[in-house]
């Protein structure tokens, strides 16, 4: 078996890697392209949701946010399409929900995102939808790469002649999602008056997201809107609130907004410059959907990385609130499986499904501001309805995935944790889906104790896989 064939090319959001290195190659995205028209042609049972058409042409959207890399992986993306006889549509840079919303608008049989999300510019990564603008599943996921990896199955159904398939560029995707966006605020509120401080962090929202609040009427000041290929997410974005935390209490803001480089998460500050937690921002929403009817079962989805805090908050007004795995589309799937409509992650997605099928941090950022209106109250005031247990979160870097549970000082640092948090805390330690890295999260009333235990799990783990 090859290097190649050892590697796993999805994660929990897709293919990632550093651009041009292997597997972020134009090599593997053209057979990606190839790969993923065949599925649609020929596996659609992996293709459940979607308009697959089996026998005719198939119709792909391509976004991407504005790293330079974007230029190479979408013209090898676009050329795989092409010659598996698909139609592959360009539109430019657009945030990751904004081409989920344009597969489904243009009834296209898949949309692909060629973004690494939050990470810096030299990454970069491809996310796959279906039509109907849901996340690629993992059995699709599978046939994918198994098919990138073994190209020679396809080969007996390459097209000639007039069978190739074309590409074209469309404009008018950029000004159909923000005209989506501004629909799914209430018609009895506008937002003049109202003064907003945005940061776009030099990527895929540069030119949505502020046309969106200063259309529906705000004074919008912004930063990280001047994108050069090289600079999204550079200490500005949602990774980095400290610039729009400053922005909003300098310029006198009502909230300030902080998104990621492909804009499908959030960050949010109240009018004086204080970030405001994540579970924070989805149980206001959560309870303020709950008021209005709007949440069906008064039950939510989140994350393993949740607060407790969030959980007792939300039990008091009778909301229950489900776990699931760490990523957006397992959030998006418990939802489902559940038949909810609101869930999201402390990081920052936050998933509406009665308005979109994927994190979109401008729609979340429009729910707040809409709370802001109903209520007539500053966040600084409503952030006070959740109170949150003090938490550390630790990164260390990991060249290999060992099994956790094969780590005995490890194993004893935990049990140890546990006993001394006795029923008060909690600690969960995972590796990231998207960067060598394993996160050790510790929660607990006591914010030094919480710390101390954190960095004695991690050194636990360092001893093991030295």
């Amino acid at each position: 078996m090859s290097s190649e064939q050892e590697i796993k090319l999805f994660g929990t959001d897709g293919i990632r890697a550093e651009a041009n290195v292997y597997p972020m190659t134009g090599e593997v995205a053209m057979k990606v392209g190839r790969a993923l028209t065949y599925t649609l042609l020929h596996h659609p049972e992996l293709w459940p949701e979607t308009r697959a058409k089996n026998s005719k042409k198939i119709k792909i959207v391509v976004g991407k946010d504005t790293r330079r890399s974007g230029y190479m992986i979408e013209n090898a993306l676009s050329s795989g399409i092409c010659s598996m006889g698909g139609e592959a549509i360009l539109l430019g840079p657009l945030p990751t929900p904004g081409v989920a919303f344009i597969a489904k608008n243009m009834r296209a049989d898949a949309g692909v995102v060629i973004s690494a999300s939050h990470n810096a510019f030299q990454d970069n990564g491809i996310k796959i939808f279906n039509g109907a603008g849901f996340k690629a599943s993992d059995a699709l996921e599978a046939k994918i790469q198994e098919l990138v990896l073994n190209p020679e199955i396809m080969y007996a159904a390459t097209p000639k002649g007039a069978g190739i398939g074309k590409a074209y560029r469309i404009e008018e995707a950029h000004g159909r999602y923000v005209v989506f966006l501004k629909s799914t605020f209430p018609e009895e509120y506008d937002l003049s008056g109202m003064k907003i401080a945005l940061d776009c962090a030099n990527g895929a929202a540069y030119k949505s997201a502020p046309l969106v609040f200063s259309e529906l009427g705000a004074d919008v000041a912004t930063m990280g809107v001047s994108p050069n290929g090289v600079n999204i997410n550079e200490r500005v974005g949602a990774l980095y609130p400290q610039g729009i935390a400053e922005m909003t209490f300098h310029v006198g803001a009502q909230i300030g907004i902080a998104l990621d480089g492909d804009a499908d998460r959030v960050v949010i500050v109240d009018e004086k410059g204080q970030v405001i937690d994540g579970d924070t921002v989805i149980g206001l929403c959560a309870i303020e959907l709950q008021k209005q009817g709007k949440l069906p079962n008064n039950a939510i989805v989140t994350t393993q990385m949740s607060n407790v805090g969030l959980e007792l908050a939300l039990a008091k007004v009778g909301i229950k609130m489900h776990r699931a795995n760490v990523g957006d589309r397992f959030v998006v799937e418990k939802m489902k499986a559940e038949k909810l409509t609101f869930g999201g992650e402390q990081s920052g997605h936050m998933i509406f499904l009665d308005s979109s099928t994927t994190g979109d941090g401008t729609l979340a950022a429009l729910k707040v501001i809409e709370l802001m209106r109903r209520t007539d109250k500053p966040l600084s005031e409503l952030k006070n309805l959740i109170e949150l247990f003090p938490q550390t979160l630790l990164n260390l870097k990991v060249k290999t995935r060992k099994d956790l549970n094969l780590l005995p000082t490890y194993l004893k640092a935990v049990e140890s944790a546990e006993k001394e948090l006795a029923g008060k805390g909690r600690v969960f330690v995972r590796y990231s889906g998207t960067e060598p890295k394993l996160r050790i999260l510790v929660e607990g009333v006591h914010q030094e104790t919480n710390e101390r235990i954190a960095k004695n799990i991690e050194e636990a783990i360092i001893h093991d896989i030295k």
